[in-house]
């Protein structure tokens, strides 16, 4: 799995930092998220898809292939 945000698209809910807090953070100043892992591993995959379906900016993207 990648995984690509979109920081421009981002409005720091925090959702995702809450669903997987190894792969996101958000920067202090704005709450932007910050992306950790790029390639998390296996056993976070599926907190992962979680943070992407209920990201209301929809600023995280998964390729799975």
């Amino acid at each position: 799995m990648k995984v690509v945000v979109d920081q421009d698209k981002c409005v720091g809910a925090g959702q995702c930092v809450l669903l997987a807090p190894d792969v996101f953070d958000q920067r202090d100043e704005d709450g932007i998220v910050v992306l950790l892992q790029a390639n998390p591993p296996a056993e976070l995959h599926d907190d992962v898809r979680q943070a992407a379906r209920v990201c209301p900016a929809l600023a995280i993207e998964l390729d799975e292939s």
